[in-house]
């Protein structure tokens, strides 16, 4: 059974993706099985991931599969695996207090807490317990670059009409592996302020794709919708909006590594198809479902396009 974390305000994971991952086989059939493999890990991390389970969910010869895997994604299955658990851990950690670091280690699938500590700190330089009392984020997403899965974002684009919604922002202008120190700066503010995903829905409003801008360039909001005004405080929590109007939306479903893909699509794919225009407000994120909520495979983020 997979625990739901509790919640925090919102996350968002905005990494430089190594695109060694996900070579010029995309439209390949042999590509889309080692895809579905991929999701399927993310999808699965309570159950057996041997190879012999993994090559028949790709219907591959377990004899190559081990190679296959490996030779098109970069990363051993095992690894995978295993950095995955780790990350899961590591949210634990961090927000289930409730849980031991034995727990947590079961959880992983380790057989014993020192096996578990051993590679914790070995993938994020920190012991459970350390990280558990002072989280190290910014090293720990830094070293946190996997394979992206491939997603399940379908691609029904609907157009929207809203209406202009008022939101707190805390306007992140730094690089975007600083992010989860925003995210923990704004939670503390929305909790003050007794705002919580039952009476205020999450945005985000982002400026830059990060792959195109120097990372002290990058622009990112964090915002909460508000029913009361923003007073003076230390968080640097100021009043926005977010316009109303006309907007393409597309849902994306599971982890938000990969959730530039969607934004792209959008962008290089519906639009130009679609005889629209854009209206001069950016691309926001209205987050539905988080990984402090759900297990990370069934977060829900609505991507919406402003239009003319």
């Amino acid at each position: 059974m997979v625990r739901k974390l509790p919640h925090i305000s919102f996350i968002v994971t905005i990494p430089q993706v190594n695109t060694i991952f996900y070579v010029n086989l995309s439209t390949s059939q042999y590509a889309k099985r080692l895809n579905l493999v991929i999701d399927y890990i993310y999808d699965h991390l309570n159950e057996d991931l041997s190879v012999e389970n993994l090559s028949e969910v790709a219907n591959f010869s377990k004899f190559h599969f081990h190679r296959q895997f490996s030779n098109y994604t970069g990363i051993t299955v095992f690894k995978l695996v295993q950095l995955l658990r780790l990350r899961r851990a590591a949210y634990e950690l961090a927000l289930v207090p409730t849980l031991s670091v034995l727990d947590i280690a079961m959880n992983a699938r380790f057989e014993s807490a020192e096996s578990f500590s051993r590679a914790f700190k070995k993938a994020f330089g920190q012991t459970p317990s350390q990280f558990r009392k002072s989280p190290k984020l910014h090293p720990w997403q830094e070293k946190f670059i996997l394979p992206i899965p491939k997603g399940k974002h379908n691609m029904n684009v609907t157009v929207n009409t809203i209406s202009t919604i008022q939101v707190a922002a805390l306007e992140h202008r730094q690089s975007p592996a600083l992010v989860p120190e925003s995210v923990e700066t704004f939670t503390r503010w929305r909790k003050e302020n007794g705002y919580s995903p039952s009476n205020s829905q999450r945005f985000g409003i982002i400026y830059d794709d990060p792959e195109n801008v120097a990372p002290e360039d990058f622009r990112f909001d964090l915002c909460g919708e508000i029913s009361t005004p923003v007073k003076e405080n230390p968080y640097g929590i100021i009043p926005k909006i977010i316009a109303g109007g006309d907007c393409a939306v597309l849902r994306h479903e599971g982890t938000l590594d990969n959730i530039g893909d969607t934004v792209r699509y959008l962008y290089t794919h519906w639009l130009p198809e679609s005889g629209r225009e854009l209206r001069d407000f950016p691309c926001f994120f209205h987050y539905v479902k988080l990984a402090s909520e759900v297990p990370e495979h069934e977060q829900i983020t609505d991507v919406y396009l402003p239009l003319e």
